[in-house]
């Protein structure tokens, strides 16, 4: 059986990860970071060559099967099409890019060469989160009503002055892109696609370290006749508080809570409960902060289930555009204006 050929692109914290399981998952042939000292060290790591740009890696090794686009939000596109271009499938972090405009693109590249293109979702694959969405599928709850989701982490001043594109809005886009499309994309993925919504947001106590908002309230309108909310902040005190989603169905209640949806804490559901439920992985890490459920060996075997052996992808790319786009809607409705064509 054949390996895959991998390289990954940006490794700061999330792209290392992504190293590590593509060494387990296939050969991991290259790592290429804009700070040489960064690339040089993973590819010591896992003796592997080391680039300092793109172009660089993609003239250098051809015969690529992979390349995991783990840079800033606002060079997603570009790298993606880049490497589809070379011929290489492509999986790309979340989020999928920071506008809807550049999410076409990159699908439209990926059908016109013909190669696969991956979005990291992987809370989907959270023990409590896959036990919901069968839930659901299976018509256990009925008719969803109602979503609730809150959002509470600490993202403090140092989390961004370590950085040189977190809080920026070319770079990063804003807190739902970089620290909550994983609850987007969950929403979209159990109860449809948003019809309207409306936004308050604020930035009450980063005015120093981001260019965007640190507070949030939007209540959506969904296109299945449900009502939702969604609270968001980075300003819990010293720690991550919440990350938790309900739902409200005709015929039952549940809620997964925990940090970063790991924990089934309450279901009520009419002649049915949801078994017991495996142990997930641990969170990911970025310096002090704690981030969503660490599930990409998971993204990795599918990415091999697919490539290898033929089999079903599972986060579509147009699941990828979809998150972007609710995104998109909350943010225009809060008074943020998209960006212009050409821009990133």
């Amino acid at each position: 059986m054949k390996n895959l050929r991998i390289a990954v692109i940006g490794v700061g914290h999330i792209g290392t990860q992504h190293a590590r399981h593509a060494s387990a998952a296939g050969d991991l042939i290259a790592v290429c970071d804009s700070k040489h000292d960064r690339a040089d060290v993973i590819a010591t790591q896992y003796k592997c060559h080391a680039y300092y740009s793109l172009t660089d890696l993609l003239t250098a090794e051809p015969d690529l099967d992979l390349v995991s686009v783990c840079t800033p939000n606002g060079l997603h596109a570009e790298h993606t099409i880049a490497a589809l271009k070379k011929g290489c499938n492509v999986l790309c972090e979340k989020p999928m890019a920071t506008t809807v405009r550049d999410c076409e693109h990159m699908i439209h590249t990926a059908e016109e060469t013909n190669h696969r293109l991956f979005i990291v979702k992987q809370n989907r694959f959270n023990p409590p989160v896959a036990a919901l969405k069968q839930t659901i599928a299976e018509g256990r709850l009925g008719k969803i009503i109602n979503v609730q989701v809150n959002c509470f982490w600490n993202r403090n001043q140092d989390y961004y002055r370590e950085s040189d594109w977190r809080g920026t809005l070319d770079l990063d886009g804003g807190t739902l892109f970089t620290q909550y499309s994983h609850f987007i994309d969950l929403l979209y993925w159990m109860v449809g696609d948003v019809d309207d919504v409306k936004v308050y947001t604020h930035n009450f106590l980063h005015h120093d370290t981001v260019e965007f908002e640190d507070t949030g309230v939007a209540i959506l309108s969904f296109a299945s006749g449900a009502l939702g909310a969604i609270n968001f902040t980075i300003n819990s005190y010293g720690k991550n508080m919440e990350g938790s989603l309900t739902l409200f169905g005709e015929k039952g209640t549940v809620k997964i809570g925990g940090q970063y949806l790991n924990v089934l804490e309450y279901q009520n559901i009419e002649g049915y409960t949801i078994p017991s439920l495996p142990p997930g992985n641990p969170p990911n890490t970025y310096g002090k902060a704690l981030g969503s459920m660490s599930n990409h060996d998971k993204v990795y075997q599918n990415i091999v289930d697919v490539l290898v052996h033929g089999g079903r992808i599972a986060t579509d790319m147009l699941d990828g555009l979809k998150t972007v786009q609710i995104i998109e809607k909350i943010y225009k409705a809060a008074g943020r204006k998209p960006k212009g064509k050409g821009e990133r």
